[in-house]
């Protein structure tokens, strides 16, 4: 049903493809002009829809960033959030608002890195607002590739080998029948590139593909599994202790079979499982449904994923007799030295 209706909306990608041409024509010709902020600006972004590995990218950043002892903050639109205009998120010393009113990546963000956040609409008055409001002097800018209207000193753009080895004339569309925000000639504007291979061996790119890549830093990374984290009481278990383990799985993200890879490489049961939409906000019924269905299964404890988990802690009394557990996640970048002194080098 789904190819059917891709097929169906066809003819709608060149009137896609024409309006994101014609934007970009007019921001390179300086008729539409990138505003600066009083602070150094990293975007992260993707050309794909969703599930490219931003929010671990973003997070990889920002830690590096705080290990360089720099004054970093991480800004974003807030998608799924049920608030709209500017909204601090996160100050220097704890987070000042709940998971609905921020949204789900970028309130896991700043309670995992326990830096400034924010969310705006409008990046630039975002971003100014957010420097006034916190002092940052580095802002990192969450799924910001296409949003040209501010200024960057680093655009980074992170694509998924997977899609990167997809052979399917669909996929490979631009919007509204494809994946593709952008075509693959949009990455001559990035500064560098991460390929990020998630839970899979290295490959080597088709030509079609590397062709875009010419002249562009490189560099490959991939998801380690860290171990499982207890959603209430905060325990951590290792990989070990969950070996075997008949789980039912509960996902609201924008690849669930991504994550249903990583689960099955910690050698978790998997057969278990209830999917539901990326950013998903739960309501007392899904989470009614989810109590039926680990009850009906006869599941050992529920396993989700860490963005899931900010948001069913909100509903820990009516999961208080049930073990839920996240799998803890990290990027790593192959060469994490050379990534690193590019990024400083950059920022100077």
């Amino acid at each position: 049903m789904m190819k059917f209706l891709r097929i169906i909306l066809l003819p709608f990608v060149p009137v896609y493809a024409a309006i994101i041409a014609v934007r970009n024509m007019l921001f390179d010709r300086n008729i539409f002009q990138s505003k600066a902020v009083n602070a150094k600006v990293i975007s992260v972004g993707n050309i794909t829809v969703g599930g490219s590995g931003k929010t671990p990218l973003v997070i990889y950043l920002l830690n590096l960033l705080k290990q360089e002892k720099k004054n970093a903050g991480v800004l974003s639109r807030g998608y799924g959030r049920t608030s709209t205009g500017y909204l601090l998120v996160a100050d220097q010393n704890k987070v000042l608002t709940d998971v609905e009113s921020a949204g789900d990546e970028i309130y896991h963000t700043s309670t995992e890195c326990k830096v400034p956040a924010a969310v705006s609409e409008n990046r630039v008055t975002g971003a100014e607002r957010f420097i006034n409001d916190t002092g940052v002097d580095v802002i990192v800018l969450d799924d910001a590739f296409q949003h040209r209207w501010i200024k960057r000193d680093i655009n980074l753009v992170i694509c998924e080998q997977k899609f990167l080895l997809e052979d399917s004339f669909l996929q490979h569309k631009l919007l509204p029948s494809g994946d593709m925000r952008e075509s693959f000639n949009a990455l001559s504007r990035a500064d560098a590139i991460i390929i990020n291979r998630k839970f899979s061996e290295p490959a080597e790119l088709p030509a079609k593909i590397e062709k875009h890549l010419t002249g562009k830093p490189v560099f490959n990374a991939g998801y380690i599994a860290i171990g499982f984290i207890d959603v209430v009481k905060k325990a951590r278990y290792s990989i070990e202790e969950f070996i075997g383990q008949k789980s039912l799985v509960v996902s609201g993200i924008a690849n669930p079979f991504s994550f249903l890879n990583a689960l099955k490489q910690t050698k978790v049961d998997t057969e278990n499982r209830m999917f539901f939409r990326d950013h998903k906000n739960y309501t007392l019924k899904e989470v009614q449904d989810i109590r039926k269905k680990f009850y009906s299964t006869n599941s050992h404890s529920v396993v989700t994923t860490e963005k899931d988990a900010v948001k069913l802690m909100q509903f820990s009394k009516e999961l208080d007799d049930i073990d839920i557990f996240y799998l803890k996640i990290e990027l790593k970048m192959d060469n994490a030295e050379l990534f690193r002194d590019f990024v400083l080098k950059k920022m100077k």
